[in-house]
């Protein structure tokens, strides 16, 4: 199917097939014409890429996934190398410890806010 079609089909803009290309994350066929060609496989492999891309991982470590997938689908941990995973975990815990700064800052401002309107409310005077 050509790159309007597996658009719609893959869920993502021809953009990001472009850009999944563009990182080695997929390899379409090409047409005599020079058009790019995917297949269902291809397809598939872009639904597992975007599905990981919105769970937070980096390109760096979706590329090192997608090559042990024997079809480009079904990311389960039995297909997943050990050192994949333990890059997964990092990345999960670097992301656990800015979510707990991000939180501990949130509790800063809230904190700030609560003192800023008591001191500007009339009732505090």
């Amino acid at each position: 199917m050509r790159i309007g079609e597996a658009s719609r089909v893959g869920g993502v803009s021809a953009r990001s097939l472009r850009h999944y290309e563009d990182q080695g994350l997929i390899v379409p066929g090409r047409l005599d014409n020079g058009f790019r060609d995917y297949c269902r496989s291809t397809i598939d492999r872009v639904l597992v890429i975007r599905s990981l891309l919105e769970s937070g991982l980096p390109v760096r470590l979706i590329r090192k996934l997608l090559p042990r997938l024997p079809d480009g689908s079904g990311a389960g941990t039995g297909t997943v190398c050990a050192e994949f995973l333990r890059e997964v975990q990092s990345h999960r815990d670097r992301l656990a410890a800015r979510i707990a700064i991000l939180g501990e800052q949130r509790a800063a401002l809230d904190t700030y806010l609560r003192e800023a309107r008591r001191a500007g409310s009339p009732s505090a005077t």
